[in-house]
């Protein structure tokens, strides 16, 4: 497993103001949506292209275009999906699944409740969403379900990560394809596993709490 941490001043910049307590659920979607493309930029750089032949207005030559099949983008729900319209700006050819997951919170184990994609993903690059890898349950088991079904070249962006969520993949996903994009790895996980410093609930602070 491969862990890439995007260093730029624009991403330490947007990151800061999600951390803060003060910043409202709008800003907070907003700023979401810019960091994930920033992400999102390093993310695909290894995404599958073929070359094509175009004319422009002077003359004939050679570019590139994504591959078939298209990549698929597959938010986890439902803090994931604050982060799909940033990623879906740089790759709006690819398609969208969706993985509804929730997490046992005195296990801290993770389930699947919902799941929307192809059932065979052989040969498809995966692009999976989800805002925090904390404990690491959620995406273990999301990973786990593309290779399920065929995906053999996955990449998990996520806004941050902790220690502890790194460990567990790497121990869990150990000769598995997987590359984990993130703004950060911070400290630790708290008693409750929540990120430290982190930025709190990224679904409550998104979209408000919904009980």
């Amino acid at each position: 497993m491969r862990i890439h941490v995007v260093d730029h001043p624009l991403v330490a910049h947007k990151l800061t103001t999600l951390r803060d307590k003060r910043t409202d659920s709008p800003t907070f979607r907003r700023l979401a949506d810019e960091l994930v493309t920033l992400l999102a930029y390093e993310a695909t750089r290894d995404v599958r292209t073929e070359q094509v032949d175009i004319d422009t207005p002077v003359a004939r030559t050679t570019g590139v275009k994504l591959s078939y099949p298209r990549p698929l983008v597959v938010p986890i729900l439902r803090a994931g999906l604050g982060m799909l319209d940033g990623m879906v700006r740089l790759l709006p050819t690819a398609e969208v699944g969706f993985l509804g997951m929730i997490r046992d919170e005195s296990t801290l184990q993770a389930s699947t409740y919902a799941a929307r994609m192809p059932e065979d993903l052989t040969g498809r690059q995966v692009y999976i969403l989800d805002p925090m890898l904390a404990t690491g349950g959620t995406l273990v088991a999301a990973i786990k379900e593309m290779i399920r079904r065929g995906a053999d070249d996955i990449t998990a962006v996520v806004l941050l990560a902790a220690p502890e969520g790194v460990e567990i993949m790497e121990r869990e996903l150990e000769g598995t394809p997987v590359t984990v994009v993130t703004a950060s790895v911070d400290e630790r996980l708290n008693e409750n596993g929540y990120i430290v410093p982190g930025l709190g609930d990224a679904g409550d602070r998104m979209y408000g709490q919904a009980d």
